[in-house]
């Protein structure tokens, strides 16, 4: 029998697709797999490159066949794509799988410990908690708005609305306050709950030699650091900063052709919990030099000169990023450049 080099596997919850194939890349077996039956089928194989899509459980199962002996492939599901032939199903899946794999030119995705997994569970729990609160903020506006009692936008001011809920004095009727106060409770505990992670983040920010270096970056706190601590692959995954900043989504999209460069918008690539926080922490850092002003040879200033303010403050975010960078590989803290008298 031929010897199997490659094994690409399309993942599923139950019913799991493998494809083998040789050093040639001609294919030896097509083997449909259930969850129960994945270890015991890659233990009786002999050591090989094993392939997978980057999906949820990717990691996992890379983990755990990693044990075996085998060598861990994940890819990106964009990339596996065009090696799909005619219809799409599992089988098809697997097979394209496999054979992405093969390019000598491949990108493939680290596996992540469960450590850093569950470092990155803090950050997606904190979002869905972001997001509840923003939706009954929203919905406590609305159903204000209808009586007349407004606030101004932002969280900040939404004390102001509750403080119309819950005075007895307020032309509200009955019924609509009884439900507003629903929603008022249940914004407090969420509000707590969002605290409550804060602190642990800023706790941990604290106790990481890594991200202490990574916050002396203008603009970069406990939040951003322990994020792209925690979501970040390995830093020498990256040759270069600027593939860093590309993989956040933070270049432009290029459609370049014949010899001349076309740029478009901001490409939203790679992780967009990251992203969004480095644009929110260099928008306030945008917004502060606008209130106080910076001297007017630093790059912030020039660029403040003659750039629209949200051209900045994409600019600053992939500048952060790549220093960001720059600190994970070599090392120090961050030095700012001096500015010519």
């Amino acid at each position: 029998m031929t010897e199997v080099s490659i094994i690409g596997l399309d993942l599923a919850k139950n019913v799991f697709q493998a494809h083998g194939a040789d050093a040639a890349g001609a294919p030896v077996f097509r083997k449909k797999l259930r969850r129960e039956q994945v270890i015991a089928f890659f233990a009786a194989q002999p050591p090989c490159l094993v392939a997978m899509e980057a999906c949820p459980g990717a990691h996992y199962w890379g983990r755990e066949i990693g044990k075996l002996g085998h060598v861990i492939r994940l890819i990106a599901p964009a990339y596996v794509k065009p090696f799909v032939k005619r219809q799409k199903n599992d089988a098809a899946d697997a097979e394209a799988i496999c054979e992405a794999a093969q390019r000598p030119t491949m990108r493939f995705v680290a596996v992540k410990s469960e450590d850093k997994q569950a470092s990155a569970v803090i950050f997606r729990t904190r979002d869905v908690l972001v997001g509840q609160r923003t939706q009954l903020i929203n919905s406590i506006r609305g159903h204000l708005a209808e009586y007349g009692l407004i606030a101004p936008q932002g969280p900040f001011h939404t004390e102001k609305l509750i403080a119309q809920i819950e005075d007895p004095a307020s032309a509200l009727p009955q019924p609509a306050r009884t439900c507003l106060a629903v929603l008022v409770d249940a914004l407090r505990h969420l509000q707590e709950q969002t605290a409550a992670i804060d602190a642990e983040i800023a706790a941990r920010a604290k106790a990481d030699d890594v991200t202490r270096r990574l916050m002396t970056v203008p603009g970069i706190g406990p939040l951003i650091a322990t994020a792209i601590e925690a979501l970040a692959p390995p830093p020498e995954t990256f040759r270069s900063g600027r593939d860093f900043a590309a993989w956040t989504g933070l270049t432009p999209v290029q459609r370049s052709t014949g010899g001349k460069e076309r740029l478009g918008r901001t490409s939203r690539m790679g992780e967009r919990t990251l992203r969004r926080l480095l644009i929110i922490a260099a928008s306030g850092v945008v917004r502060w030099a606008k209130r106080k002003g910076v001297p007017p040879d630093s790059w912030l200033g020039r660029m403040l000169a003659r750039k629209p303010p949200m051209l900045v403050i994409v600019a600053l975010a992939n500048k952060n990023a790549r220093i960001a960078w720059a600190l994970l590989t070599k090392g120090g803290v961050y030095r700012a450049p001096a500015v010519a008298a």
